[in-house]
């Protein structure tokens, strides 16, 4: 744009329970909301990708409510889903995306409407819809795949929006291209990834959804023959035992419940229970951020703590004692996913790089 008018560009991000949605002009947020569901809207579709046209119709209301044209916006963004492997950017969404999240199979999520209701609402206002860093960024390295069994390889799936916007950030705020450090980044909040950086790319992943430290929801990497047992027990059906592992572990297995602030509340009051599963989930992140200093040899210029959880002094305190001897640690607390999701479509917009094109490639076991 020659004229220094502002880019306004729509920023959708579709979670378990709400749809968080944003007007930016360039980086400044002009409108912000989370439209929540509630659970018995929610029960009424058998899937997630069911919600749809709910949803969709969720923002189109909110953009009326608030008086925003869409011949007004530049572009529309929304948070990626579960596609296949893909390298880090900003991505135009095309229709190998949408279909993937339009029958996403086993790989079911929230996020995967994000793209679906971008596309739609960019193509009324007749503007680009962009896709940023979703959760399946692959910059592994090969040595990192490979496990003890050659059908199943260590998959690439971890909060990677944030990851990446908030390794950019402590590039700029070191002084540094981001392609020259060497970082482990662990995002910690209901789910729990840890990454390796090195140049640029994020060379190994633990955690996310199924593999790392437990979270407040999540059980984390379990010994596997005891997991065998619990999945031919007869307790679970497939599904249901997904659902278990994802849904009800970590506070909520042991303590009740998935709230860090509960779980901090009764550690003040003398819960030694509270404080000890507090605690081990501690320990295994700075296990795993340690174990990505041995990826990167030992050379680490910095470890940064992100996520909802860096804002509990005593959990980051515990993690720090553990790993301060790899460098310095950072914290950056909490997560501005909406901004990251507006700073990767206003760098296309703006010319800074170019949106990618996403082109499916098979994961080993897919079908």
């Amino acid at each position: 744009m020659s004229d220094g008018a502002a880019y306004r560009i729509l920023v959708i991000n579709p979670g378990s329970t709400s749809t968080k949605v944003a007007l930016f002009e360039d980086e400044r947020p002009v409108l912000q909301d989370a439209i929540r569901h509630e659970a018995a809207e929610l029960a009424r579709f058998p899937c997630i990708s069911d919600q749809y046209l709910f949803r969709r119709d969720c923002v189109l209301r909110w953009l009326d409510a608030h008086g925003v044209v869409l011949s007004s916006l530049h572009a529309v963004v929304g948070r990626g889903g579960l596609f296949g492997p893909m390298q880090s950017g900003t991505y135009r969404i095309n229709e190998a995306m949408l279909l993937e999240m339009r029958t996403p199979g086993p790989r079911e999520h929230a996020s995967n409407l994000g793209v679906l209701i971008a596309h739609e609402i960019a193509s009324r206002a007749n503007v680009p819809a962009f896709t940023v860093d979703p959760p399946a960024v692959d910059e592994m390295d090969e040595i990192a795949r490979v496990t003890g069994l050659a059908e199943i390889e260590w998959p690439s799936l971890c909060h990677a929006l944030n990851t990446k916007a908030i390794a950019r950030r402590v590039a700029r705020d070191l002084g540094r291209p981001y392609e020259t450090l060497r970082l482990v980044v662990a995002h910690i909040g209901g789910g729990i990834s840890i990454t390796a950086h090195r140049e640029g790319r994020m060379v190994d992943v633990r955690g996310g959804i199924d593999s790392g430290p437990f979270s407040p929801e999540r059980s984390g990497a379990l010994p596997l023959t005891d997991l065998i047992e619990l999945c031919y027990s007869g307790r679970f059906s497939k599904e249901e035992l997904k659902r278990y592992l994802i849904g009800r572990g970590g506070f909520v297995s042991h303590l009740g419940t998935n709230s860090a602030i509960e779980v901090e509340r009764r550690i003040a009051e003398g819960d030694a229970r509270a404080r000890l599963v507090a605690e081990a989930m501690a320990y295994q992140i700075a296990r795993e951020i340690a174990a990505m200093g041995a990826v990167l040899y030992g050379r680490v210029d910095a470890v940064v703590l992100t996520g909802g959880l860096a804002h509990w002094g005593q959990l980051v305190e515990w993690i720090r004692e553990r790993v301060a001897f790899l460098g310095p640690v950072l914290v950056y607390p909490g997560e501005d996913e909406m901004l990251a999701l507006a700073q990767g479509a206003l760098r296309v917009l703006r010319g800074e790089e170019a949106a990618k094109e996403y082109i499916p490639r098979a994961r080993r076991g897919d079908p």
